[in-house]
């Protein structure tokens, strides 16, 4: 039977766990704060945290792979067996 969810989060995001205990300290005060200041930054105008404000509410937007007319894009497709004796 395969294993639940990543386990391997915990060992390679320290500093998202540190970060993570602290914005659930004091019930939570800590998390609404930051996002209360993050508002207040946008709403005055700071071009990051609109940008930010609305990354994390729509999500990031798409982005593009296009290639111009000196570097035109070209897929490949290729499909190689290779046998190896051992």
């Amino acid at each position: 039977m395969a294993q639940e969810g990543n386990t391997n989060q915990s060992k390679t995001k320290p500093f998202w766990r540190a970060i993570d205990k602290a914005l659930a300290q004091e019930d939570g005060k800590r998390l609404r704060a930051a996002a209360e200041k993050l508002l207040d930054l946008a709403a005055s105008g700071e071009q990051w945290a609109v940008k930010e404000l609305a990354d994390r509410m729509d999500g990031k937007a798409a982005q593009v792979i296009a290639g111009d007319s000196d570097n035109p894009l070209t897929v490949i497709n290729k499909v190689e067996r290779v046998i190896v004796n051992s």
